[in-house]
């Protein structure tokens, strides 16, 4: 995929003039956690400010701030790009996501509402219909949205946090997955979280969050390792 490629898939739409460093920062923190910037692409201020229709300052203001909670790095005087993925570091983060969105899934089971039901099971039929597409945008932001529909319904802002910061490292990476084959078996992980939280069995919900979370780090792992 080239840099132009790159850009176009990320389709960041321009922000409104009120707010602006938060509305960037909040723009930016969504594309990483969504996947759409990439291990090894850069991303250079000025060009995320054409695309984002706004000045300098805004968006060098958010790279601060993505920058020093370790979701970006800095490249050179004028760039930022992902952070390495270390295998000690994919570990570490395997694990505390483990225990913490695991937590999250369980919680939810216990009072989810069949409005976020439903909006699940929609959400179920885009993996799917996706899981063998070339179209990693549509997936990822999907996956994204599922996975986070279930953190809300825990109903713990506390949480949700974490979680948001956890995502923010391991976002980027989860494109890689495309060519693992891993999005399938995510998705036979995703229909039995589905049928956890339908039943309102919280031990199902958490079992399933685990090893889908586990899956993924073990495909990673692998990829990173070749």
């Amino acid at each position: 995929m080239t840099s132009a490629d790159q850009v176009a898939a990320r389709r960041l739409a321009p922000v409104p003039r009120t707010t602006m460093q938060q509305h960037v920062y909040e723009a930016l923190r969504a594309t990483i956690m969504r996947g759409e910037l990439q291990p090894g692409e850069n991303v250079t201020i000025q060009g995320l400010a054409d695309e984002l229709g706004t000045s300098a300052m805004p968006v060098r203001e958010a790279l601060r701030r993505l920058t020093a909670e370790k979701a970006l790095t800095v490249v050179s005087g004028r760039s930022v790009g992902v952070p390495p993925l270390s295998a000690a570091r994919l570990a570490d983060l395997r694990r505390v996501r483990v225990e913490v969105e695991a937590t999250a899934a369980g919680w939810a089971a216990a009072g989810i509402t069949s409005a976020e039901v439903d909006r699940l099971r929609e959400l179920l039929e885009t993996l799917r219909r996706h899981e063998d597409s070339d179209d990693r945008r549509t997936f990822l932001a999907a996956n994204q949205e599922f996975h986070f529909a279930i953190y809300r319904a825990s109903r713990s802002e506390t949480l949700l946090a974490i979680i948001e910061q956890l995502w923010l490292q391991i976002g980027p990476y989860l494109t890689l997955l495309h060519r693992s084959g891993n999005w399938r078996t995510a998705n036979q992980w995703h229909a039995a979280l589905l049928a956890a939280l339908e039943d309102g069995d919280e031990a199902a919900a958490r079992t399933a969050m685990a090893a889908d979370i586990d899956e993924a780090g073990e495909a990673l792992a692998r990829m990173l390792g070749d």
